[in-house]
């Protein structure tokens, strides 16, 4: 009754004799799944709770299955005997299927099994179960079938790797967590990330359904997927044919409903999004426009005359075209609407994953402000990295107040939300402490993000209850003081979680989340990232990162060297940082390299100077 799909068969054989399947647990049809992956019979370790159940009686005759008791370690030596006398062994490290539709608490006992005998663990996923009616999902994550299609996806084999020096409880908590790592980093690589955004929208679309909430603002109120997707498709055949032979098109718009519709938009007319940071002034817009060959900005008369940015308007618009999407809109008729009705599921240009998604600039700080690239690639797999180590679901809205324009508030805040199908509520500006928290209130969001500057001014003047319906928070830009984790622990029962990223990453490099957190670092690295310490002269502890992965950029764009690409060396991106790395993962910014200096013979970050005169 069931569609399957099985995919990696191969690389169960290579893990030889004795192999231990780490399977994520979706739904009460996991383990007569897994029976028909091996040839031989496997044992089953299961939670000795579940097998008491009386639904459990069946598969518990029918299969060779281990009760594993928590209060009795002499199970888990049982199933090391096991292993190490030749059997397969089918674990679901997570203990209990899952009720989030993400992946929960990884077991230690599970991977001290995996560590004690030495096997090879074949990390394998189940995808299409969590949307059968054997599942413990609710409605509210997922839209249930009868007959879903099941795609069974099997990795290569892999051991666990533990520092041989640990013994005992630091032992068995390292193999506990060496094992997650396998199993996040089994979730983002099943995730298909081979399409464009636009694709990627409209597939959770279908699969939510149409009339589903997408966006909200308090300006113009709702929209769902479908009106989001419809009004991308008229915009889109706007763009397309207004600025044909324009690569790019910029974007000059604050967080709303409509900055969203017009990202969509240009996507969908095969053009490439440049965000123009309006905060920059206009010679460093000038120079941005100049870098990614922007000839023609998209903006609104309304937002321009509410920022007060006339003058800067003004002063770019003797260089580049300045189209006011307010006039536009007037000229869209019923005939569109029509059109954009029938083809809002269809992109009006076709693009590829590694094609250029959008393009955003770095702050000039350090210069004029350089082009970053970041292809529909980048951005899914920063995407689908996230999304493998937090779990969030429809029921969840996030409110994002982060600008469009960078990368976290376009990625983490617009694009993620839209294709896991968790609505976003859309604030066009982070400094109004009095009105943020009073809608976060409002509209119920379950998710917010903000530096620490941000959450210390929404935290002066919130009320207690303010925030009762945040599940997290999530911090980064700048580091979090420990007054600003004391005060929305006590007053609003929240933990921050930091994290770090770059732009050139799409953002996020790592976080801290709810399973994995350690105050005043940054988190560990996200799955499928490698990173590399330089040694910096002068500096002891740490060194300057390099990372690369998946989500790093395609290349920088210059002023010098307009609409040419800049491709990364060696796919290594130098973030400028200095960090230190603890044994368990965690991640600590020292600060710029460039802002290290030497006194009394011994370098000093200027950060932590700052920080802690701030104190």
């Amino acid at each position: 009754f069931l569609r399957l799909e099985v995919e990696g068969l191969d690389n169960l054989k290579a893990a030889g004799k004795a192999p231990i399947l780490a399977l994520n647990h979706v739904s009460f049809l996991d383990g007569p799944l897994a029976l028909t992956l091996t040839d031989e019979e496997p044992v089953f370790a299961i939670d000795y709770t579940i097998a008491q159940a009386w639904w459990m009686k069946p598969f518990m005759k029918l299969a060779r299955a281990l009760p594993l008791n928590p209060a009795k370690p002499m199970s888990t030596r049982t199933l090391i005997k096991i292993v190490q006398g030749g059997d397969p062994l089918v674990i679901f490290p997570e203990g209990r299927i899952t009720v989030t539709g993400g992946l929960m608490k990884v077991y230690d006992g599970a991977a001290m099994v995996a560590d004690k005998t030495g096997s090879m663990v074949v990390p394998v996923r189940i995808e299409g179960l969590e949307k059968s009616y054997f599942s413990r999902l609710t409605s509210q994550h997922v839209r249930h079938r009868l007959f879903p299609k099941v795609k069974v996806t099997i990795l290569e084999p892999v051991k666990l790797e533990v520092p041989q020096e640990l013994k005992g409880r630091q032992r068995r908590a390292a193999a506990g967590s060496a094992l997650y790592q396998v199993m996040s980093d089994l979730v983002f690589r099943t995730q298909n990330i081979d399409k464009t955004v636009l694709q990627k929208i409209i597939e959770t679309a279908h699969e939510r359904g149409m009339k589903e909430l997408a966006v909200q603002d308090p300006v113009t109120g709702s929209l769902s997927y479908g009106k989001l997707l419809t009004a991308a498709a008229v915009l889109g055949e706007k763009f397309e044919h207004l600025y044909a032979g324009q690569e790019t098109l910029g974007i000059m718009l604050p967080n709303a409903n409509g900055s969203c519709a017009t990202l969509l938009g240009v996507m969908s007319a095969g053009k490439v999004p440049a965000m123009i940071n309006f905060t920059a002034g206009a010679a460093n817009i000038l120079s941005a426009c100049k870098a990614a060959e922007v000839k023609t900005v998209l903006t609104s008369r309304a937002f321009v005359e509410q920022a007060k940015l006339g003058p800067v308007i003004e002063e770019i618009g003797r260089s580049v075209d300045i189209v006011w999407l307010d006039d536009l809109r007037a000229t869209i008729g019923l005939k569109d609407k029509l059109l954009g009705l029938l083809r809002k599921t269809t992109p009006r240009v076709a693009r590829k994953a590694d094609d250029p998604a959008a393009i955003l600039f770095t702050s000039g700080s350090e210069g004029t402000p350089k082009g970053v690239v970041l292809t529909h690639r980048n951005i899914l797999a920063n995407a689908a990295q996230a999304a493998s180590r937090i779990d969030f679901h429809s029921g969840d809205k996030v409110f994002n107040v982060l600008p469009i324009f960078h990368s976290f508030g376009m990625t983490a805040g617009t694009v993620l939300p839209l294709i896991s199908g968790v609505p976003v509520y859309f604030y066009p500006s982070p400094l109004h402490y009095r009105i943020v928290p009073e809608l976060i209130y409002g509209s119920n969001a379950t998710i917010i993000f903000g530096t620490d500057t941000f959450l210390a001014g929404y935290a002066r003047t919130a009320h207690p209850y303010d925030f009762r319906s945040v599940r997290y928070c999530f911090a980064g830009a700048e580091p979090v003081k420990a007054a600003t984790r004391t005060t929305y622990m006590e007053k609003f029962g929240l933990r921050i979680l930091e994290g770090y990223g770059v732009t050139e990453a799409a953002p996020v490099i790592a976080i801290n989340t709810p399973m994995y957190n350690k105050s005043g670092s940054v988190g560990k690295i996200m799955p499928g990232m490698e990173y590399r310490l330089d040694p910096v002269p002068g500096v002891d502890e740490g060194g300057r990162l390099f990372v690369r992965g998946p989500n790093v950029m395609a290349g920088y764009l210059r002023a010098e060297n307009p609409g040419v690409i800049e491709p990364v060396k060696d796919g290594w991106h130098d973030t400028g940082d200095v960090v230190t790395v603890d044994d368990a993962g965690f991640i600590s910014i020292r600060g710029r390299a460039k802002r290290f200096a030497k006194i009394g013979g011994e370098m000093i970050s200027l950060a932590a100077v700052e920080a802690l005169a701030g104190e």
